[in-house]
C-alpha cells in the first residue's frame, strides 16, 4: 500500500523504496510490512493511514481523529511519530481530535469548536491565561484516615475558614479535589497553604494543577448550552 501511495505521490526507484523503508521502521510497522491490512489490528491500521499521510514529504498533513480507538500504548507511539514527522520535516499539521491529552501532546496552536462553532483560538498557554479559571487543588490522606469522619471534617473545615473560593468538587476515597477560583490566590500562596495543610494535618501528599484544556472546553460548552435554552 505504501508503494502504491508512495508512486501516486511521484516517487520511483531507489527513493520510493527507501521512503516506505523508512516510514516502515518510524512506524513499528517491520514486522508486519509482508502481511495484508485486513489483519492488522487496530493501532496497525492507525500507524499504517498515518505512514500513508506523511509518504511523500507533504508540507501539509490533515488528520481526522488520528487516534481515536487505539490503545494508550499505539496511541502514543502515534504521538511521537507524527512529533517526528513536523520537527524533521517542517511540515504543518492540522488535526481534529476530541482527546484534549492529545491537544496537549501535538498541538503548538489551538481551536476549540462547540457544536460546529469556533469559539478561541491561541497557543495552549494563552488559552489557560485568558480562559482559565483559579486551580484544582487534589488532597489525598493517609491510608488510616480515609475513613476518620471527624479528621476530614477538621481538613474541610480548616480549607473553608481560611481558603475563600475554594469549592468542594469531590470527596471519595480519601481523596478531596477543591476548585479554587479566588482571583487573590496566587500560585504561590497556595503552595505555602498546603505546606502547613500537609505538615498540620499529616497529609499522604497534595496536587495543584492550572485549569485544564478540559475544564475550559466544559467551560464553552456550558455557556453555549446556556444560550441556546
Amino acid at each position: 500500500m505504501l508503494m502504491l501511495f508512495g508512486q501516486l505521490r511521484g516517487l520511483t526507484g531507489s527513493e520510493l523504496e527507501e521512503r516506505v523503508n523508512k516510514l516502515i521502521k518510524m512506524t513499528d510497522l517491520t514486522k508486519h510490512a509482508d502481511k495484508q491490512t485486513q489483519f492488522y489490528s487496530g493501532g496497525n491500521k492507525r500507524k499504517l493511514s498515518v505512514a500513508v499521510a506523511l509518504i511523500g514529504s507533504p508540507s501539509l498533513i490533515l488528520l481526522d481523529e488520528p487516534t481515536a480507538g487505539v490503545d494508550p500504548v499505539s496511541r502514543r507511539k502515534i504521538w511521537r511519530i507524527l512529533a517526528q514527522a513536523r520537527n524533521n520535516t517542517g511540515a504543518a499539521i492540522l488535526l481534529t481530535t476530541h482527546s484534549m491529552e492529545e491537544s496537549e501532546a501535538l498541538c503548538n496552536r489551538l481551536a476549540i469548536m462547540v457544536n460546529g462553532r469556533f469559539r478561541c483560538l491561541g497557543s495552549i498557554q494563552q488559552l489557560k491565561t485568558k480562559y482559565g479559571e483559579g486551580y484544582t487543588l487534589i488532597i489525598k490522606m493517609k491510608r488510616e484516615d480515609q475513613d476518620n469522619a471527624q479528621r476530614i471534617g477538621a481538613i474541610k473545615a480548616h480549607i473553608e475558614s481560611n481558603l475563600q473560593g475554594a469549592n468542594l468538587k469531590d470527596d471519595h476515597q480519601g481523596m478531596l479535589q477543591y476548585h479554587v477560583v479566588n482571583p487573590s490566590i496566587t500560585l504561590s500562596h497556595l503552595f505555602k497553604f498546603m505546606s502547613y495543610m500537609k505538615t498540620h494535618f499529616a497529609l499522604e501528599d497534595y496536587l495543584i494543577s492550572d485549569t485544564s484544556l478540559e475544564q475550559i472546553f466544559l467551560t464553552f460548552a456550558r455557556a453555549q448550552r446556556a444560550s441556546s435554552e
